[in-house]
């Protein structure tokens, strides 16, 4: 599968898959080396950018994440 095509396979999971699979995903992240995980974020920072710029995604305040993330965890 298409890098692309599984991130929106992702995307479209429920709230709370999706955000075990990002922690899935970060912990795996663990075997980088420091410059390794430095570009990985650097390139991730450059995607989203990109995406809010081409207006494919809306920014969420970030109190509004906080409060998503603190209903998930309880």
């Amino acid at each position: 599968m298409k890098h692309k095509n599984l991130e929106q396979e992702a995307l479209r999971l429920p709230a709370e898959e999706r955000a075990s699979l990002a922690q899935k995903l970060l912990l795996s992240l663990d075997d980088l080396s420091a410059d390794e995980m430095h570009e990985a974020w650097l390139m991730e920072a450059a995607r989203r950018a990109q995406e809010l710029a081409r207006g494919e995604v809306e920014p969420i305040p970030a109190e509004e994440v906080r409060r998503k993330a603190r209903g998930l965890l309880r």
